[in-house]
């Protein structure tokens, strides 16, 4: 059959390769803020932003402007990292200046698996050493090497061999970390764990961590491709819980809907990437120079438009009074970062279900199956919370009807 007799829902399902059988399959036709808008103009608020990727909201005009701008100069010179090319530098430039002095060296990549991948690469050039420690339940990237340091058997059960040498420690257990020593290369740790369901440090946890890293000369890599540029109520996560790692990592948030990833740490370590070999770790469109001029507009509307500190008391407003209904078990949250948890598995299937039929865009966690997620963009405003309140309260009032009556 011709493909021009298809419709665009039929395509998707027949020749797009699929991440799940029960897709959503929605289709939207533009967006604006903390809306979209189907073909049809029904009205829908996001309370997942992609996955934290549109922190500043859909389709900001100073992002297309740059975009566009930049579109006009040139879209790729080379291979990242051999030509002056001005969107880099001017985003390493704003990402540094945000950053502790010993964060100091940037290198551009495509999204967060490629800056995980970085780093673990950085890790063991520049220790020399063969062991890489990590948390059960966390979320690193779908690629071999984010894969491997994985924190859920199930996901990658099919795909192994994968790297050897990982060391899995339990998340807020202090005591585990006794298992760190001078084989272990780096920790790599998200201060807040996004998938096991919005799961916050102790607060000796991190601090002990860093302690530990020190003691040991293991580098210390925070993963805040989804905690970070504004998301848990700081520009980075690792501000409000007080913990510097050697190595940051990030993405999503960063290009506001553009696709690039950042690692970061200082240059003596960056620049062992450099030499013995040279090209050490190299990407084609890393840094993207119109990925790179969206970074650059995102960086300044997160400094000088939207009040991250503000997160927080913006959460408490989304999620007043829910904890009063019998469904849910547990509401977590670090700013804009969200975990409503049901007591069981179907009582989230149905919730998610009212969600979509109240045009609200919410989904699971990948180790956490019993919540949903609210992580709506930061520039929601507080009235703005408050309507998706109410939806919210009526929701699940409707459940506690069909579960406990």
């Amino acid at each position: 059959m011709s493909n021009k007799l298809l419709s665009e829902r039929e395509i998707f399902f027949r020749h797009l390769a699929l991440t799940s059988f029960t897709p959503p399959a929605i289709q939207f036709s533009k967006a604006a803020g903390i809306y979209l808008y189907t073909p049809q103009n029904r009205i829908y608020t996001d309370l997942s932003s992609g996955f934290s990727v549109c922190n500043i909201g859909h389709n900001h005009p100073a992002v297309v402007q740059a975009i566009h701008q930049q579109a006009d100069l040139y879209l790729h010179q080379t291979v990242y990292g051999e030509f002056v090319q001005s969107p880099q530098v001017r985003l390493a430039e704003t990402l540094i200046n945000l950053l502790p002095t010993s964060l100091d060296c940037v290198y551009l990549v495509n999204s967060g698996a490629e800056a995980i991948e970085g780093a673990m690469k950085l890790a063991k050039r520049y220790t020399g050493r063969p062991h890489l420690v990590t948390f059960r339940n966390a979320y690193h990237g779908s690629t071999q090497g984010a894969l491997s340091i994985t924190g859920n058997e199930i996901l990658k059960n099919h795909y192994r061999p994968l790297i050897p040498g990982i060391i899995q420690l339990q998340f807020n257990q202090i005591e585990d970390l006794n298992q760190i020593d001078e084989t272990v290369a780096a920790v790599i740790i998200e201060p807040v764990q996004g998938e096991a369901g919005v799961v916050l440090p102790e607060p000796e946890f991190l601090y002990r961590l860093r302690q530990r890293c020190d003691q040991t000369n293991s580098l210390l890599i925070f993963d805040e491709i989804q905690t970070g540029l504004g998301r848990t109520g700081s520009m980075f996560a690792f501000e409000k819980y007080k913990t510097v790692p050697d190595v940051l990592c990030l993405a999503k948030a960063l290009g506001g809907g553009m696709p690039i990833g950042a690692f970061i740490s200082s240059k003596k370590m960056m620049d062992t990437l450099a030499y013995d070999p040279s090209l050490g770790h190299i990407t084609t469109f890393g840094g993207n120079p119109v990925s790179a001029a969206a970074a650059c507009a995102v960086l300044e509307i997160l400094q000088n438009e939207i009040d991250i500190s503000a997160s927080d008391e913006k959460a408490r407003r989304l999620i007043d009074r829910l904890e009063n209904f019998k469904v849910i078990n547990e509401v977590r949250f670090s700013g804009l970062l969200i975990a409503v948890e049901f007591h069981h598995l179907n009582q989230a299937d149905r919730a998610l279900q009212l969600f979509w039929e109240n045009c609200l865009i919410s989904d699971r966690f990948l180790f956490c199956e019993n919540a949903l997620r609210i992580s709506p963009p930061l520039c929601i405003t507080f009235e703005q919370c408050h309507e998706v309140n109410k939806t919210l309260q009526l929701i699940f009032e409707q459940l506690d009807k069909e579960f406990y009556e």
